[in-house]
């Protein structure tokens, strides 16, 4: 698809593996798969009509090659509640951001709907040298760090077992409702395996894609946050 391709070839011109989080996920917006909304604002103005666009409240990201992990340096406020918020905000990520990383080349601001909570899900794949692209599925926070509760399948996978793969997880009950809560859409979390499938099988340049958490719900599921790191060029 030409604008994925465009995408990859501008990192690899830049010589970056790391994709930005708009470019991750404008990659899998392409292939269909339910993501936030998302602006890039490059002054305080566009950031706030950004944000009246997109709706109240929004989160607001650092945009840099060189922050990588953006909570660690400030680069990520939630919750912002309104314009003025948002002109706060803004300044408050670049200073935050030069104070940890002086040279930072920063690119503006990811204005970023703000997500109601759901379940929250680990939907991933990383390029096997023997067997290339795998996925996997787990639930999010405490359950695919500590208990690694996770499932595999090498790519590309069938609806039968993008559905296995929810199955095999110990917390899977979550998903179908315990204790009085609602079962969560397990078709919509299937759907995206499939896709995701689909993505990294046309683009074996991909050798990581992480999208953590998706926010799984009683009707439907979306993706919150994406990160893609391209194979090392020859």
């Amino acid at each position: 698809m030409p604008k994925i391709d465009d995408i990859i070839a501008r990192a690899r011109t830049e010589n970056r593996t790391y994709l930005l989080e708009h470019e991750s996920k404008t990659i899998i917006q392409t292939y269909k798969l339910p993501v936030t909304q998302f602006k890039i604002a490059e002054t305080e103005d566009e950031a706030v009509k950004a944000a009246d666009t997109i709706g109240y409240p929004v989160v607001l990201k650092i945009l840099s090659p060189d922050v990588i992990h953006k909570s660690d340096v400030g680069g990520v406020i939630v919750n912002v509640k309104d314009a003025d918020a948002v002109r706060e905000g803004y300044q408050s990520i670049i200073s935050n951001v030069k104070k940890h990383v002086e040279k930072a080349r920063i690119r503006g601001i990811f204005v970023e709907e703000f997500a109601p909570a759901g379940v929250e899900v680990i939907i991933g794949a990383i390029k096997d040298p023997q067997f290339g692209p795998a996925l996997m599925f787990g639930l999010g926070g405490i359950f695919v760090e500590v208990l690694k509760d996770v499932s595999f399948r090498v790519a590309p996978i069938t609806k039968y077992d993008a559905q296995e793969m929810l199955q095999e997880i110990k917390g899977y009950p979550i998903l179908t409702g315990v204790r009085g809560q609602e079962p969560r859409d397990t078709g919509a979390l299937v759907d995206i395996l499939l896709k995701v499938s689909k993505l990294v099988t046309d683009y074996p340049s991909i050798n990581q894609l992480d999208l953590n958490p998706v926010f799984s719900y009683s009707k439907g599921a979306k993706c919150v946050d994406a990160r893609i790191i391209l194979e090392e060029s020859n």
